[in-house]
């Protein structure tokens, strides 16, 4: 079996050989087929004979077109937030993936703690949920965590992340390519997010840009950064980042891009002596706590043992032996595009239903 490595590094082409070329070749023929299942679903849709669920509240989505991780937990934090601030009530519905029954998963944990006034649905069937949300919650809009190609709910706003380091998932759907669906399927976005463009040169961003302009995309571009808050540890105290500013580490997760997680702790001053990787989604459980715990004894000139914040929710613990363990949050900075993205936020303020607690 495949771990998320090895099938990035087969999909890539970065691996060699016979066998590699071999199983690219497996992968693009099964990628035909899936393709052609994603083309007759989406027809469906876009013909109206399987038509989409409507709710009596504004639904944002936020999604993406790859694999992986793309930075949405971020700009889901992002937009709830601004609603928050102008007295809306947000409830974020998402399908749970990874969630063990009655349980939240990794991201659903890691809002909680970073959005603690929204409540959070987890949900395969996100209308069922959504209707949950409007009827019971008294929700006046709705955000839709990775629900680009849930397409049973309707939307009002399709925001689509894609990731300046992966942006077209290697050219191919899956599972010869990261693409879960075709990169036309741009039409229906109504906001484009590049996240990760400071990882990229000034010109492979343009050409990201250039590219999707060339498929007749009418959807306005805004450009998303993924800056360090703080350090923050299973028991809550935080730590400002130059806490370990010039410092050595270990680093470890469990996300789509480690590679962008091993970027944003050298960009934020961490001298980063081996990050170990695991799959997306990662469920720790007591023998990977032991190798973490072995590890950091083993390496007595690291200060501390850094993780995400999406990793730290599941292990609960503040150290490691004698290592500190934290988490880097992260925060979505707009650096471009921000007025683009409010004028549409804006938009759907005048849609929201009049508020029958107003007056209570």
């Amino acid at each position: 079996m495949l771990t998320a490595r090895d099938f990035k590094q087969i999909v890539s082409g970065r691996r060699k050989g016979i066998g590699a070329s071999l199983l690219r070749g497996l992968m693009w023929g099964t990628s035909l087929v899936y393709g052609i299942g994603v083309g007759i679903r989406n027809r469906q849709f876009d013909t109206g004979s399987k038509p989409a669920e409507s709710v009596d509240v504004p639904v944002i989505s936020v999604g993406n077109l790859t694999l992986g991780g793309t930075g949405k937990t971020p700009m889901v934090a992002w937009i709830a937030r601004w609603f928050r601030e102008r007295g809306i009530r947000v409830t974020l519905i998402s399908r749970g993936y990874g969630a063990e029954e009655g349980s939240q998963n990794d991201e659903a944990k890691e809002l909680e703690e970073l959005l603690p006034d929204v409540p959070h649905l987890q949900n395969p069937d996100r209308v069922a949920a959504a209707k949950v949300a409007s009827e019971e919650l008294a929700a006046q809009v709705l955000l839709l965590d990775d629900a680009f190609q849930h397409r049973r709910i309707a939307r009002d706003l399709d925001i689509v992340l894609i990731d300046a380091t992966e942006p077209f998932g290697h050219g191919y759907l899956f599972p010869r390519g990261t693409l879960r669906e075709p990169v036309q399927a741009l039409y229906r976005a109504s906001l484009i997010v590049i996240t990760r463009g400071d990882m990229v040169s000034a010109e492979e961003l343009q050409a990201i840009k250039d590219k999707i302009h060339s498929m007749e995309v009418t959807a306005p571009i805004v450009d998303m950064r993924h800056c360090p808050s703080t350090l923050r540890c299973a028991s809550g105290k935080t730590e400002p980042i130059d806490h370990l500013q010039g410092k050595k580490v270990l680093a470890f997760c469990g996300i789509g891009n480690p590679g962008g997680f091993r970027h944003t702790l050298t960009d934020a001053g961490m001298e980063v002596v081996e990050l170990r990787e695991f799959d997306d989604h990662h469920d720790y459980d007591r023998a990977d706590i032991n190798s973490l715990e072995h590890w950091a004894i083993q390496n007595d000139e690291v200060a501390a043992v850094v993780c995400t914040h999406k990793d730290l929710v599941k292990i609960g613990l503040d150290r490691f032996m004698d290592k500190p363990l934290w988490a880097l949050t992260i925060e979505a900075q707009i650096v471009e595009g921000q007025d683009k993205l409010e004028t549409l936020l804006e938009a759907l303020l005048a849609k929201i239903p009049e508020d029958p607690y107003a007056d209570f």
